[in-house]
């Protein structure tokens, strides 16, 4: 395993998971849901590597999200 990346930052969830849409506004990737959805629509946002169209898509522990380079994974809060 590798270190971290110096542009991923972690987010963390209580839950079991959290919809995408939700997640890019916890994580500060978007300013509200409009943005959300512009950006998912136009094919910026990628999870686990692959461009996700979904906005309601459930995200896990040790997802990872991608928006214009930033990359967040989820973790478990402690």
């Amino acid at each position: 395993m590798g270190g971290m990346n110096a542009n991923e930052e972690t987010v963390e969830i209580r839950e079991g998971t959290i919809r995408l849409g939700q997640l890019l506004k916890l994580a500060s990737l978007v300013e509200d849901g409009v943005e959300a959805t512009e950006l998912i629509r136009n094919g910026l946002v990628k999870v686990n590597g692959d461009i996700e169209e979904r906005r309601g898509r459930q995200l896990g522990i040790g997802d990872v999200v991608e928006v214009n380079g930033q990359r967040v994974r989820l973790v478990a809060r402690g």
